[in-house]
């Protein structure tokens, strides 16, 4: 059975601080967990970094879901960790963590995403698709080839192969936000486009457009040259 030693849950080698809207790991969670955890829930918290993590040198699975971790988290040398979850959190891209996972973490297998701004899924955002996904995986997965799941699906030898050669160039970049002006500062009416004059845009009344032209055709192996000046007539 689970027992609580301060405000953790313990049990065995995992401990679980979960849903106490701390912002940051308690300074003695090092110290007194340090040496025995394998897994460590704070999930459900307030979190903006995982500073405090250094103690735990032993850790194997980490649960960071539900926080406010943001682009630039880092972490410290975690050898052993083979599964990190950071579900629903505030990551907008993915570069830096994905670099320092790389870094910090070089046995990771598993990795969650999901509800982040970063993993353009319909969880975020219906206007994403499964080609966004997609591309997605493409770009984790080429700064992290030794991943054997992404998210709920496991990393297929496709998947690998792509990533390996062109994941790099697959990252999904947010579009810039156009703002678009108000009808009362446009100035012009909501008409559809035409190349057509004016004039000549109501089909009830419809004209022709005619112009001179300034321009002489000068092809030798013509049939004749295409336009003619007035005063060459």
């Amino acid at each position: 059975m689970a027992s609580a030693e301060g405000e953790a849950a313990v049990t065995g080698t995992q401990v679980s601080y979960i849903g106490k809207d701390c912002t940051t790991i308690p300074s003695f969670f090092a110290e007194k967990y340090g040496h025995q955890a394998k897994r460590l829930d704070l999930s459900f918290n307030l979190l903006r970094s995982v500073e405090g993590l250094e103690g735990f040198i032993c850790l194997e699975e980490l649960i960071l879901d539900n926080n406010q971790l943001g682009n630039h988290i880092t972490f410290p040398a975690l050898p052993y960790l083979h599964t990190l979850t950071l579900n629903k959190n505030e990551l907008t891209e993915l570069d830096h963590l994905l670099d320092a996972l790389a870094s910090s973490a070089p046995a990771l297998e598993y990795l969650s995403l999901l509800g982040n701004q970063a993993c353009p899924n319909e969880l975020v955002s219906t206007e994403k698709d499964e080609d966004d996904y997609q591309r997605y995986r493409y770009f984790v997965l080429n700064k992290l080839p030794n991943l054997k799941f992404l998210d709920t699906r496991k990393v297929t030898n496709k998947e690998r192969e792509v990533a390996s050669s062109r994941g790099a160039f697959m990252k999904v970049v947010k579009p810039k936000e156009i703002e678009v002006l108000s009808d009362t500062c446009s100035g012009s009416p909501d008409l559809p486009y035409t190349p057509l004059p004016s004039v000549s845009r109501d089909p009830a009344n419809h004209r022709g457009a005619a112009g001179k032209c300034r321009y002489i055709y000068y092809g030798k192996h013509s049939e004749g040259n295409r336009f003619i000046r007035d005063d060459q007539l």
